[in-house]
């Protein structure tokens, strides 16, 4: 594994930056996922995407999302907590890198 700093790290996840290469990397416990830039940007939007509320009003009675990274190449099943945690470790990851706001995940929309 190339040298990698430690960005964020949350309750299940941790975010790397490559010192060598021009990618980004997330522990998700089980598995190291490499991203690009743009691919990151994706998993972020994915991740916005998520309509939370739906874990707890009925309509998601499992609890479970399935996210699907790099053209597929990876594939995750991620309950309530880990889809909470994972968008708390984006939020501060790309605002420690200056591209992003601290936004609580749990923040309600005006």
């Amino acid at each position: 594994m190339f040298p990698m700093e430690r960005i964020h790290s949350s309750q299940y996840y941790t975010f790397f930056q490559s010192k060598t290469e021009k990618c980004f990397y997330i522990d998700f416990g089980q598995k190291v996922v490499g991203f690009r830039f743009c691919e990151l940007l994706s998993l972020r939007q994915k991740i916005w995407a998520i309509n939370i509320e739906t874990h707890f009003d009925g309509a998601n009675i499992h609890g479970f999302e399935i996210l699907s990274l790099c053209n597929k190449e990876h594939f995750f099943i991620l309950n309530t907590l880990e889809v909470l945690d994972l968008k708390d470790l984006l939020s501060g990851a790309f605002y420690i890198l200056g591209i992003g706001t601290q936004d609580s995940v749990l923040a309600t929309k005006a």
